[in-house]
């Protein structure tokens, strides 16, 4: 029997879970919490005590057997990003930065002056993404912007991932100034065409230089072999794996301080020959003003009721009695709305000489199956699978996930978890997605099935409930 230990350090906490691996499944068998302690110069201070207290709780013998880390504690790898037209090469750098953990700061798009050069200097960020043009496109524009990135000298490094025919013209460039530079494939190689991944494999490389240099950070290197991996990177990488074992998903994950949005679906064929503008099959969205705690009173501004105080008086970053979980839960019910919506596809009616047409713009969400909710506020608070049962309203103005779509609350934090292990055992991490699921639901996928509905036999255990309305619940 091997242990594996998985160690998630974030802004406040850091949780250590524990598997055991056999007969190729990832069984779960406990768990801990401690104060990060990046105040106290030393993050390994709190992963120690998150990993005493998880072996206490499983009975782990001393030795915690192989280690995986993911860690947001160092803030979001701060992305500035430089396109040609805002619908095509900057979107689709935002999606190769948003996709590998980074948070995008700063965007441009076109060409590039004098005062954009102030505004990325004041911006400062831990990594310049710059693209521009389809292969064989457009070349005076991107090797302009090249120059002036050049010319700011901040030496961080710079990503290019533009048209392919300019790259040694852009890597003269930076070579000239002195900046260091990583040339990858064009994120838009032609038209409706997108391809971050090779952007998104080069932000995992600077955001693992950036965690481990930044402050008490050093500490997390001495903890594993492995590379330690941003925490969204690690849920999105664990919401592919998902897919890939049970069908298409949306994974949302509300925080004291953000919202994050994960989905891997290609959409419905219904609505797919009406897509405008090319979104990429696997998609994260990150809203920066849409958080429970530290961005609390920003979202309640964008409620009905307002700022209120009164409400707000009983706002607690952990809530210890009903009064305070229902102010939670009020706010995370907000955030997931306004941040599904924002992740969604629109559709919206445009007259062409043929007459009316209805075209999609954005994520269609239409074909997903599973909604999963994962993270502190919508597994730990009571009532996370209602608010998501919400969103799931079906096509119509939005392109939303449809009633019959089956609600998964993953109380144990199974995808920050499985996503970091997953680099070394992807195949069990897909095989335990499917296990857990068919424990929940009794639910099996079988070669070439992309849908259908849960067994009618169906028994999921606990709370779990079979709502012919509102789809399925299941929680664990």
């Amino acid at each position: 029997m091997s242990v594996l230990t998985t160690l998630e350090i974030g802004s406040t906490i850091t949780k250590a879970n524990a598997f055991t691996l056999e007969s190729g499944l990832l069984h779960h068998i406990g768990q801990g919490f401690a104060p990060t302690s990046v105040s106290a110069g030393d993050v390994r201070i709190g992963a120690d005590a998150a990993i005493a207290q998880m072996r206490e709780r499983c009975g782990l013998p001393l030795d915690a057997g192989e280690i995986f880390v993911n860690s947001s504690a160092a803030g979001g790898l701060r992305m500035s990003v430089h396109g040609l037209t805002r619908s095509m090469t900057a979107r689709a750098a935002r999606e190769a930065a948003l996709g590998a953990g980074a948070i995008v700061t700063m965007t441009t798009v076109g060409a590039m002056d004098e005062f954009d050069l102030e505004d990325l200097q004041e911006n400062n960020p831990n990594i310049i993404l710059l693209a521009g043009g389809v292969d064989d496109g457009e070349k005076r524009i991107v090797v302009e912007n090249a120059r002036i990135i050049a010319s700011a000298q901040l030496g961080v490094p710079v990503i290019y991932a533009g048209n392919a025919r300019v790259r040694r013209r852009i890597q003269h460039i930076f070579a000239d100034a002195g900046q260091p530079l990583a040339c990858v494939d064009n994120v838009f190689p032609d038209v409706d065409v997108l391809r971050v991944e090779p952007v998104r494999a080069v932000i995992h490389d600077v955001f693992n230089n950036h965690i481990t240099a930044a402050p008490g950070m050093a500490g997390l290197a001495e903890l594993t072999s492995h590379e330690i991996l941003p925490t969204p990177g690690a849920v999105l990488r664990a919401t592919e794996l998902f897919v890939d074992a049970v069908g298409d998903a949306v994974v949302i994950d509300v925080g004291g301080a953000t919202t994050d949005v994960h989905s891997v679906t290609d959409g419905s064929p219904e609505w797919t020959a009406r897509v405008i503008d090319p979104e990429p099959r696997t998609k994260r969205t990150v809203e920066g003003d849409l958080g429970v705690f530290v961005n609390a009173r920003r979202v309640a501004a964008m409620t009905d009721e307002g700022e209120d105080e009164e409400r707000l008086e009983w706002l607690r970053a952990i809530p210890s009695d009903d009064r305070e979980a229902e102010v939670t839960r009020w706010l995370t019910k907000e955030a997931v709305d306004i941040g599904v919506s924002r992740h969604a596809g629109t559709v919206t009616e445009i007259f062409t000489p043929t007459g009316k047409t209805q075209v999609v713009r954005g994520k269609d969400l239409s074909a997903v199956r599973w909604v999963v909710g994962t993270g502190g506020a919508l597994t730990r608070v009571p009532g996370g699978a209602d608010i998501l049962r919400r969103i799931c309203t079906g096509a119509g103005a939005q392109l939303l996930p449809s009633p019959e779509a089956t609600i998964v609350i993953d109380r144990d934090y199974r995808f920050s978890a499985l996503g970091t292990v997953a680099q070394s055992y992807p195949d069990e991490v897909r095989q335990t997605f499917a296990a857990w699921i068919e424990s929940l639901t009794g639910y099996t996928k079988l070669p070439g099935d992309e849908g259908g509905d849960v067994k009618d036999d169906a028994t999921p255990p606990g709370p779990a409930k079979n709502d012919p309305t509102h789809g399925t619940e299941a929680t664990s």
